[in-house]
């Protein structure tokens, strides 16, 4: 009797990791697919959050609520920098068929990048003043800013643990878990969004309170999934945790210093936008709620090709790793396309269901008119810098993410505004995103060409 739960493991064991056999395509779109909807689901729930604001009619919450969220995309982009290095390193274990190692890694990086999101929020929360002054924040906008960040960046160390265990999910191929640890967030957020809003009459403050509570069911569900379907989380062990606090900063410094430039540019775009007054300040909150709805299979694809790369990477599979990067290319022209399509379609239905007053509504228009010639050139720049970080080259995504952000974006948005106003700025940041997104693409080919070239073993 003894022998057949034997004869399981190993079968088990002898199997190759799912990302190394198939097609890549498929692979490609499974996993974008499923993290896209768990994206979706969120990108929704915070668009509707929004929406209920702008149903108070008082456009200082909806300026407010704004604001803030360009606070909070500055954590959650310091935490996506962090599941960079696990979701690489896990998968290249798991590749590599060396499963204690990724149980280990999974757990010690895990709270690594927990105690480093707490860190953040404690360093920001006593700056808040100043930060949200230096983003255009003014008088009633201002005071529901702060109010909304004092109740949310405590928990984001809640977050990222919740983010980790998520991350560890799609190492192991299971995407499909990691969606519906994703989507607890928004069943949460769903249910209790209304109730706090409207019902207990807390307006931002009842949004916010939602944030922290789906927050603890993240946590709560992802650790079910990791410990009860995949047992990829070990007992802490400090001596390990130090040893694994090299190669994870390594991947995590770079990679952090590459996303915060996406919410730098924003917060400065943002700055271009309050010189406008509260009607633009609106316009980019909702700008800022309708993009990662419309593009979250861009953002979801980002995050699927770096366990495909990983563990191909570990297999030492250059031939499929080059032809995930060209799945991923043609995904993205299909999806942009579509998207752009359907965004023009509904810029007038958009609008009127925010309320939106007539300064705010033409800016929004604007954006849906232009959203697929600003999105796909920065698309190949997240696609590109999911390969850079998966590959051992974080530095070249920093280099790129950051010229896109500075050099691609500053002048060309503020001499954009300068010409035409808030539309002109959105054009600028369209036209200064093109040579980045082709070099990058150009340059993650190469990479693959050289590591196949050295033949690197995976570390």
């Amino acid at each position: 009797m003894d022998a057949e739960p034997s004869v399981k493991k190993a079968d088990a064991a002898s199997e190759p990791p799912r990302f190394v056999v198939g097609s890549t395509m498929r692979h490609v779109l499974v996993m974008t697919g499923t993290g896209a909807a768990g994206l979706v689901a969120i990108f929704i729930v915070d668009l509707v959050s929004l929406l209920y604001i702008s149903w108070l009619n008082d456009p200082s919450l909806t300026a407010g609520v704004g604001l803030a969220t360009v606070v909070m995309f500055f954590t959650i982009s310091i935490n996506v920098g962090l599941m960079i290095p696990i979701g690489a390193l896990v998968s290249r274990a798991l590749g590599a068929r060396r499963p204690d190692d990724a149980r280990r890694l999974a757990t010690s990086c895990s709270l690594l990048m927990a105690v480093v999101a707490a860190v953040v929020s404690l360093i920001i929360l006593p700056l808040l003043p100043l930060i949200l002054s230096a983003i255009g924040a003014r008088d009633d906008a201002y005071e529901v800013a702060k109010s909304f960040l004092w109740i949310t960046l405590p928990t984001n160390g809640l977050m990222a643990i919740g983010m980790a265990f998520s991350t560890v999910l799609r190492a192991a191929g299971d995407a499909k878990r990691s969606m519906y640890a994703t989507l607890s967030v928004a069943a949460v957020t769903v249910v209790l969004d209304p109730i706090l809003i409207f019902g207990l009459g807390l307006k931002a403050n009842g949004a916010a309170l939602t944030i922290n509570i789906a927050r603890v069911a993240y946590v709560y569900v992802s650790f079910l999934y990791l410990t009860r379907a995949h047992n990829l989380l070990a007992r802490p062990d400090w001596k390990a945790i130090v040893g694994d606090a090299r190669p994870f900063f390594a991947i995590a410094v770079p990679a952090i210093l590459t996303n915060i430039a996406a919410p730098v540019a924003n917060a400065f775009f943002t700055g271009v936008m309050a010189q406008f007054g509260d009607q633009a300040i609106a316009a980019s909150a909702i700008i800022d709620r309708v993009t990662p709805v419309s593009f979250a299979g861009v953002f979801a694809l980002a995050g699927a090709i770096g366990p495909v790369l990983g563990q191909n990477w570990g297999a030492q599979r250059y031939d499929r790793m080059k032809q995930t990067l060209k799945d991923a290319l043609t995904f993205t022209i299909v999806y942009v396309g579509s998207v752009w399509l359907i965004l023009f379609l509904v810029q007038v239905p958009l609008t009127r269901a925010f309320n939106a007053p007539p300064e705010t509504a033409e800016i929004v228009q604007v954006f849906c008119q232009l959203s697929g010639f600003i999105w796909f050139f920065i698309s190949l720049v997240f696609v590109a810098n999911a390969s850079f970080n998966n590959l051992g080259y974080p530095l070249l995504s920093t280099f790129f993410n950051w010229g896109r952000a500075t050099l691609g974006m500053i002048p060309f948005a503020y001499f954009g505004a300068e010409i035409a106003g808030p539309k002109g700025a959105l054009v600028g940041i369209g036209a200064g995103s093109v040579v980045f997104g082709i070099a990058a693409v150009i340059t993650a080919f190469w990479t693959i060409r050289r590591l196949e070239r050295q033949a690197v073993p995976a570390l």
